[in-house]
């Protein structure tokens, strides 16, 4: 069922509010769904890997499992790596003030109802 005009303009004026009250949940929200390259080359690696190992169980060859999990092991790594926002948690909690959680959900809720 598509929506009416009125909807429309609300669902716009909305959109707008949110990029002027947040833009950066705005930006995290429309570019979040992006998958790196690193992070597909690490997956198809770990999976080869993965197959590499298994070949090694079949044919009881210690250096050929051995091999492959040393594969499967980069790839991981890679796709850690090479994933979106590996370290910005981490990098904004170490800027910001040490304080709990319930005290900066309190000012961020005093901000947004003052302005």
């Amino acid at each position: 069922m598509p929506l009416s005009d009125r909807e429309r303009r609300l669902l716009a004026e909305m959109e707008q509010a949110l990029s002027v009250d947040d833009p950066r949940l705005v930006s995290a929200l429309s570019g979040g769904n992006k998958v790196s390259g690193g992070v597909i080359k690490g997956v198809v690696l770990t999976f080869v890997g993965i197959a590499i190992l298994f070949a090694g169980l079949v044919a009881k060859t210690t250096l050929i499992g051995v091999a492959g999990f040393l594969v499967a092991l980069i790839g991981v790594l890679l796709a850690v790596k090479g994933a979106p926002n590996a370290g910005s948690v981490k990098a904004r909690r170490a800027k910001g003030p040490k304080s709990s959680l319930s005290s900066r959900l309190e000012d961020r809720w005093d901000q947004r109802n003052q302005g």
